[in-house]
């Protein structure tokens, strides 16, 4: 089964009922300079570990800037053996806009 997209809204309804794991793959600068709560920063540096460590049948929705980035990142997360696995619409930009209204 391939990855999801999923909006704002939705992942934030999921994250209440559920839990998650949200994952920004952005760059640490961008990320330490502001990060949606309880993401964990993924990079190449630390990918092989958190795979390893992960929950796999927890729901594992992937951030990235605007939105592009995360898909390929969700499909590759899929195909490593995570069940639900979701692209957050337009990335922590996306977010920012949304939090700032």
């Amino acid at each position: 089964m391939a990855f999801k997209h999923i909006s704002i809204d939705d992942y934030k309804t999921l994250s209440g009922e559920s839990e998650i794991t949200l994952i920004d793959i952005r760059d640490a600068q961008s990320f330490t300079a502001g990060h949606i709560a309880q993401a964990i920063h993924i990079s190449n540096e630390n990918l092989t570990e958190f795979i390893a460590q992960a929950d796999l049948d927890k729901p594992l929705v992937v951030c990235c800037y605007h939105g592009n980035s995360s898909q390929e990142a969700a499909d590759y997360f899929n195909q490593q053996g995570f069940e639900d696995t979701y692209s957050l619409i337009g990335g922590y930009t996306a977010w920012i806009h949304q939090e700032r209204k």
